[in-house]
């Protein structure tokens, strides 16, 4: 059974403050292996951190990028 890409607005909503890469990648619907290698090239659309040799990325410049709120709590008003 294939997995849907992409993730709802709970599923966004849900996200830590920092979390992996591959998260990042499955929010804004690109491929696993598409998201390194724009990474590692510096042209990810949303910014990357690397912290040793794991990649991070912040909900707040994921909910930027996306157009959303940037405080999960403003979605409960």
């Amino acid at each position: 059974m294939r997995q849907e890409r992409g993730m709802s607005r709970a599923e966004l909503l849900a996200l830590p403050v920092a979390f992996d890469l591959e998260t990042a990648c499955k929010a804004l619907q690109m491929g696993r292996t598409r998201g390194y290698d724009q990474a590692k090239r510096g042209e990810f659309p949303v910014r990357v951190l690397r912290i040793g040799k794991a990649y991070r990325v912040t909900r707040a410049d994921l909910f930027r990028y996306l157009g959303e709120i940037d405080d999960p709590a403003q979605a409960v008003a």
